[in-house]
């Protein structure tokens, strides 16, 4: 997972305190200005490298995170935000970086007294800067533990998206044509989970996801997270299946539904493919497949169709390589 192994985000307090009693404790190992300069490296090498691990750790969101993800996370939190306190966090590494040199130089020129004078300067001023970047170490953490969450959808494998309002069918073809009830990874910008589930045609790995609480309304009730959360799915679909109960037990009007269909295919610069469910009550509408997945009657040629549509070409090896 791209954000699931991040380290831990310390707190500045609880740095400062892992700092100072560290330095306390070198410092009694030695006399005089060693003393003091041991106290001062530990605590500097401490702070500056926590600190530079916290914002190195994290991937670059605009060489190294794919598009889907890069949405689905600003959808979660505000990456652009995110991305300046991780700077301000890796400036108050360099700056503690320098204090750690300029204060080295201080200590050793200094006298005895002096020296210890420059040292607790030095730790004053790492304090002042830990102090800076309080909010920041909250707001990196608090992103972290949102993204940790997030599902693990594989951007780069061809990927169909089930549309359409709720009680069409949807959650049902899902965990019918993965054999299995589908995986739900649950997402923090909706109430309601998200389905993903996976099959195989020809050796590839399709997979298909379901979105309630997303692609189940017209945009304009959804609110703003959830628009971009939509909008992500835009960088991951292949294909969509818009599904419609023409029959119209969904407790939809048949007419809302293809106007949402309408949407999503203003939405999608992919193939939309319209799909009647319960087409044994009725098939009342225009549509590019018909399908009873009670009576598990066409659920694989629809998802024949899908696949169709998706059109994947994997990458093999030519001849000439494998020779």
């Amino acid at each position: 997972m791209l954000f699931e192994d991040l380290p831990t985000t310390p707190r500045s307090e609880e740095l400062l305190d892992k700092a100072f009693s560290r330095a306390a404790r070198a410092g009694r190992a030695k006399e005089g200005h060693e003393a003091q300069e041991s106290m001062l490296r530990t605590a500097a090498n401490i702070l500056s490298d926590n600190l530079e691990n916290v914002s190195t750790e994290w991937p670059d969101f605009e060489f190294e995170v794919d598009p889907f993800y890069h949405e689905l996370a600003d959808a979660v939190v505000d990456v652009d935000e995110l991305r300046q306190a991780l700077s301000r966090v890796n400036w108050a590494s360099r700056q503690i970086a320098d204090l750690r040199s300029e204060y080295t130089t201080k200590i050793r020129r200094a006298d005895a007294a002096t020296a210890r004078k420059h040292r607790k300067q030095a730790f004053a001023r790492m304090a002042d800067i830990m102090d800076q970047i309080e909010d920041d170490l909250l707001q990196v953490g608090e992103a972290r533990d949102a993204l940790k969450n997030l599902p693990e959808i594989r951007a780069d494998d061809p990927t169909i998206v089930v549309a359409g309002y709720p009680n069409v069918g949807k959650s049902s073809f899902v965990n019918r044509v993965t054999r299995a009830r589908g995986e739900i990874a649950s997402y923090p910008f909706t109430t309601k989970a998200v389905g993903l589930g996976h099959f195989e045609r020809d050796r590839v790995r399709y997979q298909i996801v379901d979105t309630p609480g997303l692609l189940d309304r017209p945009a304009e009730e959804r609110n703003d997270i959830e628009r971009q959360a939509a909008s992500a799915l835009t960088h991951l679909a292949d294909a969509v299946l818009f599904v419609v109960d023409a029959s119209g037990d969904c407790g939809y009007p048949l007419d809302a539904q293809l106007a949402l269909r309408d949407s999503v295919v203003a939405e999608f610069d992919v193939p939309v493919l319209t799909v009647c469910n319960k087409s044994d009550r009725s098939r009342e509408v225009e549509a590019d497949a018909y399908m009873s997945v009670t009576d598990d009657d066409n659920v694989e040629g629809v998802l024949d169709l899908a696949v169709e549509a998706v059109g994947f070409e994997p990458d093999l090896p030519s001849r000439e390589n494998a020779d």
